[in-house]
């Protein structure tokens, strides 16, 4: 049985009649939301499933703890806003947003995790705390566990290892006051009328005053008796929690007593969890200390269905890690097993829980193998044709709408992760490399340049006259003729890609378009300055400040007008940039590979000067796609994007958001 059946089971049992169960999850906006917090949801989330699955009815409760007080400062905030410690002490919600734009601190972190679950597809019931707390729905418990505060220090107390002082049961209150000056729950209540239900407080601000429970609502009770409220007032029948919380005689233990005790509701079924790890990265994720990892960090490795598929197949106490190594191309690989065993009808009933947790209606997942992606993309450049062409040459003939799901992920995990088993072109030639070779050794070089310089061939051809080359020069009887093969294959490698080795040298070069490579193995031709000076390589990465202008006068409207047959004549189409290059000898052209939904297509766009090339691949723009096509600068360019040209701000090209597919048609 699964674990959250189990769980299910006891919630039921508790009571067997409810009409509609509630399992709790709750998040504090102290920062980034890390994927550790997401264990709440996704526990709580896996439970309400299960009560689903034994017919009963059940809601998905996420609170937002937003009057809570800002403890500390998380890095990414203290690098924006140097001075944001001078709000300590004040409610998440009545911080401003320290990244300059509108709401609220509270709104910004709230608003930047609920963008990042979209694709999760999550239906849950959202309750503000602050809202609730403000709008004064407490009142009446509030008011219950000030008239209590003995009874709960005592409870509180009997938790504790240490002994109270002399005096401190008198001086307890259980509801924390936020200044009307200063802002900050920096007060201290001095005395309380349980009659009048008036206190009286300080603050370390130095304001004084009173504040009426019946009529003032901003303050918030403790941690441990506010959880225990919240369970009474939500009848909440399921609530997870940190390890922490599920220590013995921990938060879960103390609120419990507190809720039975003091609001005479029994406290919801509860379930400890272990914390999540980064593989790689030390130290306990937090959403203030800077070392957190967002959803949406994840997802640009990970697909949805593998996130909730991890915390699916683990037990809550089980830790598991989150993979940036060659980890995750296993956790795909486990995956894609299990989940082809679910797609074909496994009877195997653990299983089939598990990924009923994971997978929705929304989404028919395509399980071609991660680690094939990331190794054939890296061969071809994730040139989308060629990847065809391959898979197709290996047997494996995935189409483009196979491996959409997971392209740009294995292309982000080689690139953001594993850089190291990506292969880039060198920018210069080895001339080091070449001046150290023998006549025959160069003279293999120059066999390899001309046929690819001059040859028309397929792969198999290709594949062919690499072996064949070293037999041309040293002779087909050579005994050591293997060693010799295996060492033109490391030279030319190195000349590639600084490397000894490589992927498949034969797809590598079929794959990769020509005119990128050949200059590094053609030495007929004198040093170039950058070759004459390779430092200044260093120097070209930095990217010089961009200043500009005043804006530019705005022109009058055209006089001639157009009609909606003349506009219609313009095919105006949303593409993908595939790749960027420079263009040798140009001084402001890039070569851009587009994807216009049909086909690739090149077009030539003055914008070196405004664009670094990483800037462009990946984006999608605007093009016009019927555009006569024209020689510039010694390359075809089939259309012309779309730019916005100011003095006030350069050339901008217009993007359009990821959301649309290539091949829209702008109308």
């Amino acid at each position: 049985m699964h674990w959250s059946d189990e769980i299910a089971q006891r919630v039921i049992a508790k009571k067997p009649d409810k009409e509609e169960y509630v399992c709790a999850a709750g998040i504090s906006p102290s920062g980034s939301i890390h994927i550790g917090n997401f264990r709440d949801i996704a526990t709580a989330l896996f439970v309400c499933k299960a009560l689903e699955r034994a017919g009963k009815k059940a809601r998905l409760l996420f609170s937002w703890d937003e009057l809570d007080r800002l403890r500390k400062v998380p890095v990414n905030v203290a690098k924006v806003a140097p001075d944001f410690d001078q709000y300590i002490g004040k409610a998440y919600v009545d911080c401003p947003n320290p990244f300059g734009e509108e709401g609220t601190y509270a709104s910004y972190f709230e608003e930047e995790f609920l963008e990042s679950i979209k694709d999760f597809h999550l239906d849950m019931d959202f309750k503000y705390q602050a809202e609730m707390y403000r709008s004064g729905v407490y009142k009446e418990h509030v008011l219950t566990a000030m008239a209590k505060r003995k009874e709960i220090f005592n409870i509180l107390d009997s938790f504790r290892t240490q002994a109270a002082e002399e005096g401190e049961r008198d001086r307890y209150y259980p509801a924390s006051i936020y200044c009307p000056e200063c802002g900050k729950d920096t007060t201290k209540i001095t005395s309380y009328d349980d009659e009048t239900h008036i206190a009286e407080y300080e603050c370390a601000c130095g304001h004084k005053g009173t504040f009426d429970f019946n009529n003032d609502f901003n303050c918030k009770l403790a941690w441990k008796v506010d959880w225990a409220m919240r369970w009474m007032y939500e009848d909440v029948d399921f609530e997870p929690g940190g390890k922490d919380h599920a220590s013995p005689g921990g938060s879960y233990d103390t609120s419990k007593v507190i809720c039975k005790k003091i609001y005479g509701h029994d406290a919801p079924e509860f379930q400890g969890y272990e914390f999540i790890g980064i593989k790689g990265v030390a130290g306990k994720m937090s959403g203030s200390s800077g070392l957190n990892m967002t959803p949406q960090t994840l997802l640009q490795f990970y697909q949805p269905e593998i996130i909730l598929w991890l915390y699916s197949k683990s037990e809550p106490t089980k830790a598991f890690d989150f993979c940036f190594d060659d980890g995750i191309l296993r956790q795909y690989f486990e995956f894609d097993k299990m989940y082809n065993e679910y797609k074909a009808g496994s009877d195997n009933e653990y299983l089939n829980v598990v990924m009923a947790n994971c997978t929705n209606e929304y989404t028919d997942i395509k399980t071609v193998p991660m680690s094939l992606l990331v190794q054939l993309g890296s061969i071809v450049d994730f040139n989308v044709p060629m990847m065809e062409t391959v898979f197709e040459k290996i047997n494996q003939p995935y189409k483009y709408e196979e491996f959409q799901q997971r392209l740009d992920l294995a292309k982000n995990w080689l690139e953001k992760c594993a850089p190291e088993q990506a292969n880039s072109l060198r920018k210069i030639r080895d001339w080091d490399l070449y001046e150290s070779l023998d006549d025959d050794q160069k003279k293999e070089l120059d066999i390899l340049y001309k046929y690819l310089s001059e040859e028309e061939y397929d792969l198999d051809a290709l594949n062919a006259e690499l072996y064949a080359i070293p037999k041309q020069v040293y002779g087909e009887d050579r005994s050591d003729i293997k060693k010799l093969q295996r060492e033109f294959f490391k030279i030319v490698y190195k000349l590639l890609i600084a490397k000894e080795k490589g992927p498949r040298l034969y797809l590598f070069l079929y794959a990769i378009e020509k005119e990128r490579y050949l200059p590094l193995l053609d030495f007929s031709t004198p040093k170039t300055e950058l070759e004459l000076h390779p430092e200044l390589l260093e120097e070209k990465k930095e990217k010089k400040e961009k200043v500009y202008g005043d804006p530019d006068p705005v022109a009058p409207i055209e006089e001639k007008q157009i009609s909606i047959d003349d506009f219609n004549t313009m095919d105006l189409r949303v593409c993908k940039v595939l790749k960027c290059q420079e263009i040798r000898k140009a001084h402001s052209n890039y070569k851009l590979t587009l994807f216009d939904g049909i086909k690739e297509r090149v077009i030539v766009s003055s914008i070196k000067n405004d664009y670094e090339p990483e800037e462009l691949v990946g984006k999608k723009i605007i093009v016009v796609a019927n555009l006569a096509p024209a020689r510039l600068t010694g390359v075809e360019s089939e259309g012309m994007l779309l730019a916005a040209t100011n003095n006030a701000c350069g050339c901008q090209v217009i993007f359009v958001d990821d959301i649309v597919p290539e091949g829209t048609r702008i109308c």
